[in-house]
């Protein structure tokens, strides 16, 4: 799909890329450092799209005071009466407006466009060196394109997450990174981490030495349980850029003789002793491709999981299911229909072990989801097949 211009006298079209999906857009014009932020304000929300040919660095600038005029903050009785509405509301009314914000937020800030040249190269002044960036996150090209400017700033920050790692645990005095790519969800919420680790082994480990990662992702739970000397680790995933990014992990840290990528749905055609997944924790239905780590419509991946454990456990094995509880609290999911899914796939639970989150959001009162957020417990919770006791 291509998106048209004109500049001038000259009508211009080029390839249109977008990673949420987001489909060409009908009205563009092209627009330069003389464009004020008030008047390409106006011209987002309208819904015109502006393509830029001027000065790099004053796009940023121009996208940021765009960021200050969507998230302009209330006045204090504004956000008082905010408050008092909102008690009257569901969570699940409250989830859907704040989805429906997010949303328009992103129409307006992805109105700003930024052509780039089928090498990757930017030929706007004072444009920085993109190349590998782009390379990572979109591959080569054969023509030129154009991005929104917040994705391709989505592309430098993932870029830099991907050089310099997140650090997950330590080992022998040594700190163990991983180093997420472009478009594959990033571990930077690694509360469950501890759990992993505490968690303990199930006895037919000691038997039979083999482990099984369901929604690799970046390879993080595959790590940790190499880390515990698991010897064999079975990991499987659909997406191809998981794939990629774990088996970049694990050669990176010296790990391919215990770990193996598979790609398929859900389960190899194997039995382990243990189990180990971390599904989407939203049951909803995402808006772009990137969303897919975070929301898991009607909990298709949650119950595939819990469906398929028992017929793949060894005998003495366990299943260990990574869970936020935030649906619950935000009224999309109860703790009785988890329960009855586990009991219908013939499950029992064994324990439940718990953990708070840390992150900035579930202490700032201002967030939209801040009630849920502020409740919100992170389980590993160690299932079984109910004969297995």
């Amino acid at each position: 799909m291509n998106i048209q211009w004109n500049q001038g006298e000259l009508s211009h079209s080029a390839k249109w890329h977008s990673e949420n999906g987001i489909r060409p857009h009908q009205k563009v014009i092209a627009a330069d450092d003389t464009l004020t932020a008030d008047v390409a304000y106006r011209l987002a929300c309208e819904g015109t799209a502006m393509l830029w040919t001027g000065d790099f660095q004053n796009a940023k600038q121009l996208l940021q005071a765009l960021i200050r005029r969507v998230d302009k903050p209330s006045k204090k009785s504004q956000r008082i009466d905010r408050l008092e509405k909102e008690k009257s509301k569901s969570p699940v009314d409250i989830f859907n407006l704040h989805r429906l914000s997010q949303s328009q937020r992103a129409r307006i800030l992805g109105m700003v466009l930024i052509p780039i040249n089928a090498d990757h190269s930017i030929s706007l002044r004072r444009a920085p060196e993109l190349t590998q960036a782009c390379m990572e996150a979109y591959g080569a090209q054969q023509e030129a394109y154009v991005v929104s400017l917040r994705e391709l700033l989505g592309v430098i920050s993932a870029h830099e997450w991907r050089k310099k790692g997140v650090p997950i645990l330590v080992r022998d005095d040594e700190e163990i990174r991983i180093h997420p790519h472009y478009g594959v969800f990033s571990p930077i919420r690694g509360e469950y981490i501890e759990l992993l680790l505490k968690a303990p082994l199930p006895k037919a480990i000691q038997k039979s030495s083999i482990a099984f990662d369901i929604g690799v992702g970046t390879g993080v739970l595959s790590v940790v349980l190499a880390v515990r000397e698991v010897k064999k680790i079975i990991a499987t995933d659909q997406d191809d850029r998981a794939i990629a990014c774990a088996q970049e992990n694990i050669e990176r840290l010296g790990l391919g003789s215990q770990i193996v990528v598979l790609k398929t749905n859900l389960f190899p055609d194997d039995k382990a002793a243990l189990i180990v997944c971390n599904p989407p924790w939203l049951p909803a239905r995402p808006s772009s491709t990137l969303e897919y780590a975070v929301y898991d419509p009607e909990s298709q991946m949650l119950k595939g999981f819990l469906q398929g454990l028992k017929d793949h456990l060894l005998p003495g094995g366990e299943g260990w299911l990574i869970l936020s509880d935030l649906a619950e609290h935000l009224g999309l999911r109860t703790r009785e229909e988890l329960r009855d899914w586990i009991d219908q796939a013939g499950l029992q639970v064994l324990d439940r072990m718990n953990t708070k989150p840390s992150h900035r959001k579930a202490f700032d009162p201002d967030d939209a989801l801040y009630k849920a957020r502020s409740a919100e417990l992170t389980s590993l919770w160690r299932l079984a097949p109910k004969t297995s006791l």
